[in-house]
Formats: C-alpha cells, sequence, structure tokens
C-alpha cells in the first residue's frame, strides 16, 4: 500500500504530572493529538504536501486513526531546568519535490533559539539534495538570505515548545508535524 499524504499541520504542547508518561500524555492533549494513535515517521515532507492551519488538519482526521506525524519530544523532572522540542520545515520552491523536516530536542536553549535551529536543520538538508552549497560558518540570518536569493527553497518555518521544570513533577514538552488528507 502506498500512502502520500497532501496535507500537514505543525502543532505542539506542554504538560506537567507526577508521572513521566502522564506529563507526556497531557501534552500531547494540549498539542491536540491525544486522541490518534501516533506513528513517527523520519524527515521527509512529501511533494504537493500543504502546510494547513491546526484547525482544518485536526478536522480531517477521526479519534482512534492511525496518524503518521514527525514528532520531537522532551521530559525533565528537575527543578528550573529548560527544556525545548521543535520541529523545523523546509519547502522548496518547485512543488514536485520533496522537502524536508527536522526534530530537534534541547536543554537549555530558549524558545526561539531553539526553533531556529530546527528551521536550519531541515532547509540545510533541503539545500544539499537541491545543489546549493552552505557555509556552515555562516550565520542564520545570512544562510536564510542565501536560500531566498537561490530561488530554490521557498518557505523555512519551525513550531517550538519550551518549558521550564517544576519540583516534583515531571514537565514534557512535544512539537509535531501531523500528516493527514
Amino acid at each position: 500500500m502506498h500512502y502520500a499524504p497532501s496535507n500537514m499541520f505543525l502543532t505542539r504542547g506542554m504538560g506537567r504530572h507526577r508521572e513521566k508518561l502522564t506529563s507526556f500524555e497531557l501534552a500531547l492533549r494540549a498539542a491536540g493529538i491525544a486522541s490518534y494513535n501516533l506513528v513517527s515517521v523520519s524527515s521527509i515532507l512529501p511533494p504537493h504536501c500543504k502546510l494547513i492551519p491546526k484547525s482544518k488538519g485536526i478536522g480531517l482526521l477521526q479519534d482512534g486513526e492511525i496518524v503518521y506525524c514527525v514528532l520531537s519530544r522532551n521530559s525533565t523532572n528537575e527543578p528550573h531546568r529548560l527544556i525545548g522540542a521543535s520541529i523545523g520545515v523546509a519547502i522548496p520552491a518547485d512543488q514536485g519535490r520533496y522537502g524536508y523536516l527536522s526534530e530537534h530536542h534541547s536543554y537549555g536553549q530558549k524558545q526561539k533559539t531553539e526553533g531556529e535551529y530546527a528551521e536550519d536543520l531541515a532547509a540545510t538538508m533541503l539545500a544539499h539534495t537541491l545543489g546549493i552549497e552552505i557555509d556552515p560558518d555562516q550565520a542564520w540570518d545570512e544562510r536564510k538570505e542565501y536560500w531566498k536569493i537561490a530561488g530554490r527553497i521557498v518557505k523555512t518555518t519551525n513550531i517550538t515548545q519550551t518549558a521550564v521544570g517544576k519540583d516534583k513533577l515531571w514537565t514534557s514538552v512535544v512539537a509535531a508535524a501531523v500528516f493527514c488528507g
């Protein structure tokens, strides 16, 4: 059986509980994806797959459905520990080509930094497949401007969830690119 989704949405969430598994479940609930059987897949954005709003994507799914996603998750039970989970997206200008998704999870990175890192990972992977040489020593803004000038990567974005651990509780964060339709 061949399956290539035509749509994808991004979502994120955070949960806290004294049990690690329950904190993860609460993070999935906050992201709106706890009622699906999630199957993690690797980092390819299929050709012609459109990025749609979460509200529209959720409407295409049914409770209990097997749903493919690229999932980033992180948990801590350490008080004051900053954790993060992020998905980066790189969409090629030629919609007939595949794009890239990256998952990144970190400790101690602020939300903006983590999101830009995940976005950079996805764009760098796509750039390599398109034959665009990227100088890894360039700053993020310089690389992003170069991709725009090259005209072969049309869009990059990310979704990121960070949280700080609390005393005597597990804190979990998730970020996901969910395939639907």
